[in-house]
């Protein structure tokens, strides 16, 4: 590529702001392949995921489904991906996460994007400030596969004051179903057991005309 063209060296002059979304992907990607320029190469991965949110929840053997795309570089790009995600959160970290609303502001673009349903546990101290966010289980399209020792587990080992349980509805329909009410109930006897406060288990959907996009049990008055 001529010099002026080149991701790197258009930063350097330009900025970061300067470059298309191709051109900054290719700066991670650093080389192409055999009669392929590393930009387009980039344009390729974009054209083939459409959007940043379908490219960011790619996993490493998605990414190395591109020509020129290997282990290393799939690496790269998923850790950038996540270090962006991380980086959007945390203004929320120093907050007092105690309201479905700041939860929904925490997760739920990330959860709407996933395609299976998947539970997080959002451990909080005794503030309820962010400790961390724990990824416990993934299930299928339509069904969540969790039990209340693994989300506990996690409150223990990083000595979580409360919890908040969140999964989503990849449908977009947060209503809760039969085994989402049966888990809240198990969910609330273990942590009673347990002396760890469970402060609500939130549904992600997607949002609609008079609905904000997620169910609240807490809201809705059985936790």
């Amino acid at each position: 590529m001529p010099p002026d063209e080149r991701p790197r060296e258009k930063l350097l002059a330009r900025g970061a702001d300067a470059l298309t979304n191709a051109e900054l992907i290719a700066i991670l990607l650093r080389t192409g392949r055999r009669g392929v320029n590393v930009v387009e190469v980039a344009r390729e991965l974009l054209q083939q995921h459409k959007s940043f949110a379908e490219l960011s929840r790619c996993t490493v053997q998605e990414l190395r489904r591109i020509p020129g795309i290997g282990a290393a570089k799939a690496l790269e790009l998923v850790a950038a991906f996540n270090l962006g995600k991380r980086f959007a959160q945390e203004p929320l970290a120093e907050r007092k996460l105690d309201s479905p609303e700041l939860i929904h502001e925490l997760l739920g673009h990330e959860m709407r994007a996933l395609r299976t349903e998947a539970v997080r546990a959002v451990l909080l101290d005794t503030r309820f400030h962010l400790i961390r966010v724990e990824p416990v289980s993934v299930g299928t399209a339509n069904e969540c596969i969790a039990h209340p020792r693994e989300i506990f587990r996690a409150a223990i080992t990083y000595s979580a004051y409360a919890v908040i349980v969140v999964h989503n509805h990849p449908s977009g329909d947060p209503s809760p179903s039969k085994a989402d009410h049966d888990l809240t109930r198990r969910l609330a006897s273990a942590a009673e057991l347990l002396k760890i406060t469970l402060l609500d288990h939130i549904i992600i959907g997607a949002p609609s005309p008079g609905n904000p996009g997620y169910f609240s049990f807490k809201e809705a008055g059985v936790l």
